[in-house]
């Protein structure tokens, strides 16, 4: 079983570092970090690529609409040649009310504007090859360097998009070298929905259709197995409150679940809401239970769906549950 981990829960960028090396040594394929209004992407890539020697480091998701295009490069460039060419770069957008109360933005058009915005972070990492001239529908850059530059390590570094809808996912398609599968994804949704969106954007693009997904899987082990599939419960509900997101439910059948959690979770009855997640709804998108469990579970229904499975703990289990998704799949 070749897994990742998301690193988001822990108290500080000690426990994010301790985690990635903990990653390493167990055989983990790949760590990668999450952005938030209190945690940077960036700082804990580059935290976590200091840290290590071997092991994959990704963004999941950085905010791509947070950071101008030269940020966005600049960073980009900095991270992959501390990790020595290890960094998959993962851009999202976040919500739409997110990007109008975090960033001051609009929200308007997201698809579009990441299909601008990746190809001019390339375009970017190739600022040695001669100055950028660019006046876009979202994005004007100009930009001629005053002192030599030298090239990256790598001008062609993995750029991972986030998408849950069709249109986000195409856009990945088009110009992204990868999607960032949301934790609400299942294997029916990936192989009828995000499969099939991501062929159509590659293919418009004139592009290989066989695109690569870091999915992300809810993973929540205990030996306390009602404990586990608890707090795997109450992320569910918490990602299904969210209008964005229902096209994952409507698939399944489970708009009135999701409408269910939704008004509970929006009245503050937190603990009615996670119980309006059926255990068919919890087991579909989730893994949960005990670690004999959680691994025989992985191997029956998820094992394949993603080129990268990125199993992440609740983040409010801390440490306790990062480290028991660890051991649960460490390898040997």
């Amino acid at each position: 079983m070749a897994v990742s981990l998301v690193v988001s829960g822990g108290s500080g960028l000690g426990d994010i570092v301790q985690t990635a090396r903990r990653c390493e040594d167990a055989g983990f394929a790949s760590v990668w970090g999450t952005e938030f209004y209190d945690r940077s992407a960036t700082v804990s890539l580059a935290a976590m690529g200091n840290g290590t020697d071997r092991i994959g480091i990704g963004s999941a998701i950085a905010y791509a609409f947070g950071r101008t295009p030269v940020v966005l490069a600049a960073e980009a460039r900095d991270l992959d040649e501390l990790c020595n060419g290890r960094l998959i770069l993962g851009l999202g957008t976040g919500t739409r009310r997110m990007q109008q109360d975090w960033h001051g933005l609009d929200g308007e058009h997201p698809a579009s504007r990441m299909e601008e915005l990746v190809p001019l972070v390339r375009r970017l990492l190739r600022l040695h090859e001669g100055p950028i001239d660019h006046d876009g529908r979202f994005y004007r850059l100009h930009v001629k360097p005053t002192a030599p530059v030298g090239p990256p390590l790598r001008t062609d570094l993995p750029i991972y998009m986030a998408g849950v809808n069709p249109r986000m996912i195409e856009a990945a398609g088009r110009v992204g070298d990868g999607l960032v599968g949301h934790p609400l994804f299942t294997p029916h949704y990936v192989r009828e929905v995000a499969r099939p969106a991501l062929a159509k954007g590659a293919q418009h693009a004139g592009r290989d259709v066989d695109v690569p997904i870091a999915g992300y899987l809810t993973c929540s082990v205990a030996e306390d197995r009602d404990a586990a599939r608890q707090a795997a419960r109450a992320v569910v509900a918490f990602n299904s409150t969210v209008k964005t997101y229902r096209v994952v439910h409507r698939l399944h059948g489970w708009e009135e679940h999701a409408e269910r959690i939704r008004e509970a979770w929006m009245a503050g009855d937190f603990g009615k809401a996670v119980e309006a997640v059926p255990d068919e709804m919890l087991d579909t998108i989730a893994l949960a239970g005990t670690p004999d469990e959680v691994r025989e579970r992985f191997a029956e229904r998820w094992d394949g769906v993603y080129e990268h499975t990125l199993l992440w703990p609740p983040a409010f289990q801390g440490m306790d549950g990062v480290n028991a998704v660890i051991d649960a799949f460490a390898a040997g």
